[in-house]
């Protein structure tokens, strides 16, 4: 994938692979359309958005990075999205879901989803116009074993 489509691309498709997985859980509720399969194919996606985000991106630190701080920046790269990203997530996702919960107890799923579905398509759009990897798309195609 890597020779095929280069960094930005594969880093795009785990973006669109997150906003389409976020959309599936918004749309395929059974109490809200009856499309069960809907909530399988957004779980079937999380190792696309998986490898083709994390994975990319920690091959991308790993080809950019000096040797010297290789380590560090791996490290760097693993606490902005494991740690500090989930820790800002969570206190995101807590006051939404209490914002849309609903007079019996239950939630406004649909809702509730539909907020990570915007931010990726935002971040996607960002990421779109402000990212060049053109280098980076060199020197790991030249360095692939494969």
């Amino acid at each position: 994938f890597f020779a095929k489509l280069g960094v930005k691309k594969m880093l795009q498709v785990g973006m669109l692979a997150w906003l389409v997985r976020y959309g599936l859980f918004a749309f395929g509720g059974v109490e809200s359309t009856g499309l069960a399969s809907m909530l399988y194919l957004g779980i079937l996606l999380h190792g696309i958005c998986y490898d083709f985000f994390f994975v990319t991106g920690q091959i991308y630190v790993d080809q950019e990075a000096p040797e010297d701080v290789r380590a560090s920046a791996q490290g760097f790269i693993a606490l902005v999205t494991y740690g500090v990203g989930m820790v800002i997530g969570n206190m995101v996702a807590g006051p939404l879901v209490e914002h849309y919960k609903l007079a019996d107890g239950s939630h406004d799923w649909r809702h509730i989803w539909i907020w990570p579905a915007l931010m990726a398509f935002v971040v996607l759009v960002l990421f779109s116009v402000l990212f060049n990897g053109k280098k980076t798309e060199k020197s790991l195609i030249s360095n692939s074993p494969l």
